[in-house]
C-alpha cells in the first residue's frame, strides 16, 4: 500500500517526497531533511572549487556545515534521467543501509526543482583515481589492494544477503567505490539499485542502465539481472585493481582493447597478461 502524508512543518516540500511505501519510510525521510539554504551555503553556492566529481545523475560537491562537519552533496541534474522514482529509491534504500563498506546517507534537501542527496564525506575520492593514476597507484601495495577487494566483497555480501533488504546495485564500477582515510572501500551511488523481496532471485527490465564494460552480458543484451550481475561487475573491478588497466584501454597507444577479452584470449598466460 502507498501512503501519502505530510506534516505541517513540511508544507513547503514537494508532495512526491512523501509519496512513499510505508509510514516508517515517511518518518525516515522527515528525519533526514536538510534545509536547502544551509546546503547552498555549505557548498559555497555549489562552486566549481567545491566540485568533487561527476556522478551518474549529476555533480558531487564538498560542503562544510556550520558545526564543522564535512559532507558530500550530490546535486541531481534536471536532465540526468533520474526522476522522482529514482530519487525516492535512493533516499529510502540508503537510509536503511548501515555497513562500513557502504557510503552513509546523512540526508536530503529540496529547493524548487533542485534535489540534493547529502552523504558522509569520504576523504580519498574514488577507487579509479588510484588504480588508473600511475603516481597514486604506487600507493596501492598488494596488501592494500587485497584489503580493498575484501571490503567491496563485504559490502556486496551485505547488499545481497545480510541486510534486511535484498539489493542489486546494477552500476558497480571503480568510480562508484570511494576510499576513506584508512583506504577502506565504500560502495556508493544507489540511484539505479533494485530492491528485491526476500524470495526473489532475479528480474527483468526494458530499461538498461549501468556502464559498458562492467555490465554482465545477459543484462546488457536482455535486461536480465540478479546478484550475478553485480558479481560480474565486481570481477571487472578486481581485474582493474590487479592490472591497473581500465575495462577499456588503449593497446600500444592506438587500438581500444577490452580487458575482459584480453584476459579470456590468454587464459594460459593470465598473470602475464594482467600484470603487463
Amino acid at each position: 500500500m502507498i501512503y501519502i502524508y505530510r506534516k505541517r512543518v513540511y508544507n513547503n516540500l514537494p508532495l512526491v517526497i512523501f509519496n512513499l511505501y510505508t509510514e516508517d519510510d515517511i518518518s525516515v525521510i522527515e528525519s533526514l531533511h536538510y534545509d536547502f539554504a544551509k546546503i547552498r551555503v555549505a557548498t559555497n553556492d555549489f562552486s566549481l572549487a567545491n566540485k568533487l566529481g561527476q556522478g551518474g545523475f549529476g555533480p558531487v560537491y564538498k560542503g562544510k556545515l556550520q558545526n564543522g562537519q564535512e559532507i558530500a552533496v550530490k546535486r541531481l541534474s534536471r536532465n540526468s534521467g533520474q526522476g522522482d522514482l529514482e530519487f525516492k529509491n535512493e533516499v529510502v534504500l540508503l537510509a536503511k543501509l548501515q555497513h562500513r563498506n557502504l557510503v552513509r546517507l546523512l540526508g536530503f534537501s529540496v529547493g524548487g526543482n533542485e534535489k540534493l542527496l547529502v552523504y558522509e564525506f569520504v576523504e580519498n575520492a574514488s577507487l579509479d583515481h588510484f588504480i588508473f593514476d600511475p603516481t597514486k597507484r604506487s600507493y596501492l601495495d598488494w596488501d592494500r589492494r587485497c584489503k580493498i577487494i575484501k571490503g567491496i566483497t563485504k559490502g556486496l555480501l551485505y547488499l545481497h544477503e545480510d541486510s534486511r533488504l535484498r539489493i542489486i546495485h546494477r552500476d558497480l564500477k571503480a568510480s562508484n567505490v570511494l576510499l576513506d582515510g584508512n583506504m577502506n572501500p565504500k560502495i556508493a551511488d544507489f540511484g539505479m539499485a533494485r530492491l528485491f523481496v526476500t524470495d526473489e532471485t532475479h528480474g527483468n527490465t526494458s530499461r538498461i542502465v549501468g556502464t559498458h564494460g562492467y555490465m554482465a552480458p545477459e543484462y546488457a543484451m536482455h535486461g536480465q539481472f540478479s546478484v550475478k550481475t553485480d558479481v560480474f561487475s565486481f570481477g571487472v573491478i578486481v581485474l582493474e585493481i590487479i592490472s591497473g588497466k581500465k575495462c577499456y584501454y588503449l593497446q600500444n597507444g592506438q587500438n581500444v582493447e577490452n580487458l575482459l577479452s584480453s584476459v579470456s584470449r590468454n587464459v594460459e598466460n593470465i598473470l602475464f597478461v594482467i600484470l603487463n
